[in-house]
């Protein structure tokens, strides 16, 4: 079937904003734009290390309830990007099958409750590098896991959006409701509720989970594209560098995973023992990614 043709998830209601959701201007802002966040990753790298180095000699800020509100704004948006993109994705895939939930971009040119949030998706790694501001001003070790990871989050979400790459589905997906799991802890742990080690562990896994797919949905990708037998809206660039930065990510999540829960007992750098690396700050204890 021609995914032209395809038929929406039938969404229980549906915002203005969603409704008057116009891909083409979003497309066209980010493909003239797009390029600019090498300059705000720039911006980002002097900050954060001339934070670093500012923050040497003096007192650390608790900050404890800006990070609460900072850490649950997020987590409200992450679950409602997962809420929203996941009938749409579960949709396709039930109905149009797996090469479509791949190759075809009918989830930001046709639905426009996904496109919609899928354009808020990649607005929102810029926001999300304000992440590493508490990690700096509440003194915490600033690993090279966080920096790199914000960093090319920014860059790739970005350059994917201007091409309109057809897995970003995939990835957006999961991304939003892994989001919606860690910010959540992260909110709870900074308004000083106690949670379990294994909830930490468990966000870990699911974290490992998602650069493992990630890395399988594009080299099943490199493959339809290198057979040239079907059409696939994914440039050939696109699936190595996401292939790079998903393996990237594995290496280093599961190499501290490692380190946390199976390091003869010594906790990792930029670690606590609940777990999770420090990618993000909750509370004066726990670092997190």
């Amino acid at each position: 079937m021609n995914y032209m043709e395809i038929s929406l998830p039938n969404y229980t209601y549906m915002f203005n904003f969603e409704e008057e959701f116009k891909h083409q201007d979003t497309r066209v802002w980010m493909v003239k734009n797009w390029t600019k966040s090498f300059y705000y990753c720039g911006i980002y790298m002097i900050l954060i290390f001339g934070g670093k180095h500012y923050m040497q000699n003096r007192p650390r800020y608790e900050l404890r309830g800006i990070l609460s509100v900072w850490n649950t704004a997020l987590a409200a948006f992450s679950i409602i990007g997962a809420c929203r993109t996941a009938p749409g994705f579960f949709h396709v895939l039930k109905n149009y099958g797996f090469y479509h939930s791949v190759c075809m971009t009918s989830f930001i040119d046709q639905d426009r409750v996904s496109g919609f949030w899928t354009w808020m998706f990649a607005l929102s790694k810029l926001p999300e590098l304000g992440d590493t501001a508490f990690i700096v001003l509440r003194k915490q070790p600033l690993i090279f896991l966080h920096w790199y990871h914000h960093v090319t989050v920014l860059l790739y979400t970005w350059y994917s959006y201007s091409e309109y790459t057809a897995s970003a589905r995939w990835f957006i997906v999961m991304n939003y409701c892994v989001h919606s799991l860690m910010y959540s802890y992260y909110a709870l742990r900074s308004m000083g509720y106690s949670t379990p080690r294994s909830f930490a562990m468990i966000i870990t896994l699911c974290q490992l989970a998602q650069m493992i797919i990630g890395c399988a949905i594009n080299i099943w990708a490199q493959q339809v594209i290198q057979q040239g037998l079907q059409e696939c809206h994914i440039s050939p660039t696109n699936t190595k560098v996401s292939l790079i930065m998903y393996f990237s990510y594995f290496v280093l999540f599961a190499r501290f995973f490692q380190k946390v829960y199976f390091g003869n007992g010594r906790k990792a750098k930029g670690a606590t023992s609940n777990g999770i690396s420090s990618v993000h700050s909750s509370d004066s204890k726990l670092k997190v990614p």
